[in-house]
């Protein structure tokens, strides 16, 4: 078979510009549709607005500790939304023009429109002005991700109700804002906005936040976000919203109504696949409207791949750029298949969190008891030097090979430090191959080799009682 000459990619998010910038290393011809801004959600609508944003509120935490620290502050502190706004919008705006930067400077075609496949090797092209272009490549890369449900039950307006996308932007702090969902979305936004001054309602139906992580983990930032005043109601749901003369109120399956300024829904995604000719080209879709994929990244229809949120696996920005490496080797004949064993992601909450491989719950639903290290900042020189000794780090351990299952950790610089635990776990590393590194000091990386040590229960700064 001989090598492609041109790719086309739906989508320039965290995928599919990756995609293509490695499609041109590997000396391919590579356009790339886009009709909304370069970076997709994660850079524009997602992660990097977020955490602007939060950043502003974990200096603010910051600062109301500053007496006890030494710093005579002259003025209280003060919240400016617009600014904040503004500097989100200036960092998202630099990111952006870099991914520019980097497209042009690997020759990479960026088109503006909505693509739409015709068959297999032929992508069409809705351009801003309402013409029409075709495009024709040798191998396709479907990069359309996920956008928030739309659920008739919450007519989102952008600023009574909204989605995460409008909370972004700051509209107004509310007094009391509602957060339908407490997922990893919902949790991030409570706290900011707790520490902007809302009073904040977070509504789970599962029976506890973040239900998908370490149920200790879990439990711990429970414990963080009351202490910021969030009322946390768990094992409920929303079933009915109306607009009222004094605010939004809310009736919940129990009976319980709530009335609040403003609604944030953080509900999940969906994965973007309508409109864009699967069905004409035979790409098969799963249950929940995903694009289904082998290993290497191709859907039922060959040389037609698809990668990030739009295949429902793992949707993190890093997971989708890992694929569009996949992918695109895989279609220049270098076979390449994924591994989702070891993902490292950040979630961030204040404090903030930081995971790799499996939780306690899911080892045990597995038949096996896993040894478990712990170590908390509290009993860290590095934490107490900075003023910040709320965290813990959790390590998993399979009890007959020693080899890493899974870290956990929340905590300041924790979804930076879970990287020391994933690249172990990369490596196939024995608990002792980390606990026997030498680690600088004070840092919080020493907190990581306490817990590998306290896997074994031989922590030196830890007090344990002899069995």
């Amino acid at each position: 078979m001989p090598p492609p000459r041109h790719i086309a990619i739906l989508g320039a998010g965290p995928g599919g510009y990756v995609a293509a910038i490695r499609a041109a290393q590997l000396g391919v011809k590579v356009t790339v549709i886009e009709n909304q801004a370069l970076g997709g959600v994660c850079l524009n609508w997602g992660c990097i607005p977020s955490k602007t944003l939060l950043s502003v509120v974990e200096l603010g935490e910051k600062l109301k500790k500053a007496h006890d620290l030494g710093l005579q502050l002259s003025h209280p502190p003060a919240y400016a939304p617009a600014q904040m706004v503004a500097r989100k919008n200036q960092v998202v705006g630099g990111l952006v023009n870099g991914i520019a930067t980097l497209l042009k400077h690997w020759g990479v075609s960026h088109v503006q429109g909505t693509g739409r496949l015709v068959n297999d090797r032929t992508v069409r092209v809705s351009l801003a002005d309402g013409a029409e272009t075709s495009i024709q490549a040798d191998g396709i890369v479907i990069a359309t991700g996920s956008a928030s449900p739309a659920l008739p039950m919450f007519p989102v307006d952008g600023y009574d109700i909204m989605t995460s996308q409008e909370a972004l932007e700051i509209p107004r702090i509310p007094v009391r804002l509602l957060i339908i969902g407490g997922g990893v979305e919902g949790c991030e936004f409570a706290s900011l906005y707790a520490g902007l001054g809302s009073q904040v309602t977070v509504v789970e139906m599962m029976p506890r936040l973040l239900p998908l992580e370490d149920e200790e983990i879990s439990a711990f930032i429970e414990r963080e976000l009351r202490k910021r005043k969030v009322r946390i109601i768990v094992e409920n749901s929303v079933k009915s919203v109306d607009k009222t003369d004094v605010g939004i109120t809310s009736e919940l399956a129990d009976g319980e109504r709530l009335v609040c300024d403003a609604i944030l829904v953080s509900v999940g995604r969906r994965c973007n696949t309508k409109g864009i000719g699967l069905e004409e080209v035979g790409v098969r879709l799963g249950n929940k409207g995903e694009i289904e994929v082998d290993d290497r990244l191709e859907t039922n229809v060959p040389g037609v791949y698809a990668i990030g949120d739009v295949v429902g696996k793992t949707m993190l920005a890093h997971v989708a750029s890992a694929q569009g490496k996949v992918a695109v080797d895989n279609i220049v004949g270098n076979a390449k298949t994924m591994n989702y064993d070891v993902v490292p992601a950040g979630i961030f909450t204040l404090p903030e969190i930081g995971r790799v491989g499996l939780t306690e719950q899911q080892i045990r639903e597995q038949g096996v008891v896993p040894k478990i290290g712990h170590y908390r900042y509290r009993a860290l020189g590095k934490a107490h030097a900075v003023g910040d000794t709320v965290g813990l780090v959790k390590i998993l351990a399979d009890p007959q090979t020693d080899r890493v299952l899974g870290a956990h950790l929340v905590g300041m610089h924790a979804a930076d430090l879970v990287h020391e635990a994933a690249l172990a776990m990369q490596l196939n590393a024995k608990v002792q191959d980390v606990a026997g590194m030498i680690h600088a000091h004070p840092t919080h990386a020493e907190a990581l080799m306490e817990a590998f040590e306290d896997v074994e229960g031989m922590a030196i700064h830890l007090a344990r009682k002899r069995s």
